[in-house]
């Protein structure tokens, strides 16, 4: 298997400074700083890295379990909504909210519902994540 890699460059002290967040090869590249990351400021962070990773993790893996399940897929969109939070041993990835819709001929309810569990539970990321972090799902089947 191939092995990602992504890089960073900081300039700066924490407050005043400011960075640039890149991937290996190049897919996205984006600036960050101490607003983009505690405030409400331009430009992303590391949690934001985080949640695409996530959302695309899940995304994969929930049409992988809907394929072996029988089902194919149209469209399946997530969003990952990352919690940065200070605890007392500091500023944690405590939460992660999955918000994901599937448009997916042919499935009931409940089966959409299990194999998106099974996704949740199983994708990479969330394996990856869910020792220190909780990990929430919200799935439905779109209109």
């Amino acid at each position: 298997m191939p092995i990602r890699s992504a890089s960073a460059r900081w300039q700066g002290n924490l407050t005043e400074g400011s960075g640039t967040i890149r991937t290996g090869n190049g897919g996205l590249e984006g600036n960050y700083s101490f607003k983009s990351r505690f405030q409400e400021g331009e430009g992303t962070n590391p949690e934001e890295l985080i949640g695409a990773a996530h959302a695309g993790c899940f995304s994969m893996a929930f049409s992988k379990g809907l394929a072996d399940a029988g089902f194919t897929p149209t469209s399946v969109e997530t969003t990952a909504k990352v919690h940065l939070d200070k605890t007392d041993g500091g500023f944690s990835v405590t939460r992660i909210d999955l918000e994901t819709v599937g448009d997916v001929p042919g499935i009931d309810a409940a089966d959409f519902q299990k194999i998106a569990e099974g996704a949740k539970e199983n994708c990479p990321i969330s394996r990856l994540l869910s020792p220190g972090a909780e990990i929430s799902l919200v799935a439905r089947l779109s209109a």
